[in-house]
């Protein structure tokens, strides 16, 4: 019995190798295109609004290699995370009945649409005021204004990455409550705390203005109660799912 139970977790380590190997290379091949067509999305983002006026300027030999790592990597990313998920659902997927199979399968889509819809956020909304708020800091000491491209895209991705990571919370909270760990009750009376870590989040990752700390710590508020209400959701159809299935006993 004892020796059932170590193959099956020596099996269970090695189909979640086999995964994490799958991942690893479709990450460094997307990694691998990403650098290609990062001169493309260099130009593209030049092109923005929110880059109209800022020259971009090198400060070393190495910024520019640097910046096509960069756009190379959030392009991986971008590709790397459906997969990434996909693996995920097929490792736990033996553990779950039919139905269970079929609605955590709605994870996927709805897990990587909210990163884009996070990064689309940040970057349209938040990092031009960004921009906005600290250039008029840096003009109001009298100062001159060289950017350098490699500050530019640091500022952007350390803004852009963190914020669509936060907006993964609803799915979060969703798999968790429905794996038992957490309840519609323990969000509720947590409810203070996370509303006091998600501002110190909102306020680290936003620049440091009122408006745009408002604009960041409003929608990480609401993606809480969203998170609670569909906890609740969650909740209530698993418990019609089990009165459901003892009637029909």
């Amino acid at each position: 019995m004892m020796e059932e139970k170590e193959q099956t977790v020596i099996d269970h380590l090695e189909e979640l190798r086999k995964r994490l190997i799958l991942v690893t290379v479709l990450f460094i091949g997307s990694l691998a295109v990403g650098f290609w067509f990062a001169p493309n999305l260099l130009q593209l983002l030049k092109n923005q609004p929110s880059a109209a006026g800022v020259e971009w300027n090198l400060f070393g030999y190495t910024d520019g290699i640097m910046i096509y790592l960069k756009c190379a990597f959030i392009l991986a990313i971008l590709v790397t995370l459906p997969m990434a998920l996909l693996q995920i659902w097929l490792f736990v997927k033996p553990g779950l009945t039919e139905r269970e199979a079929k609605y955590t399968m709605t994870f996927i889509p709805a897990s990587f649409l909210l990163f884009l819809v996070g990064i689309s956020f940040s970057y349209f909304i938040l990092f031009p005021m960004m921009l906005d708020f600290l250039s008029k800091i840096n003009t109001s000491i009298g100062a001159t204004e060289t950017y350098g491209i490699n500050q530019y895209f640091s500022l952007l991705f350390n803004l852009t990455i963190p914020v669509g990571a936060v907006f993964e919370l609803p799915i979060v909270i969703l798999f968790l409550t429905n794996v038992g760990i957490v309840t519609p009750e323990k969000l509720k009376r947590m409810r203070k705390v996370a509303y006091f870590i998600l501002v110190v989040v909102g306020v680290s990752i936003s620049p440091p203005d009122f408006i745009s700390d408002f604009l960041i710590i409003i929608p990480l508020l609401l993606l809480f109660e969203i998170s609670i209400f569909i906890s609740g959701w969650s909740m209530k159809r698993r418990n019609m799912k089990q009165v459901m299935n003892q009637s029909g006993s």
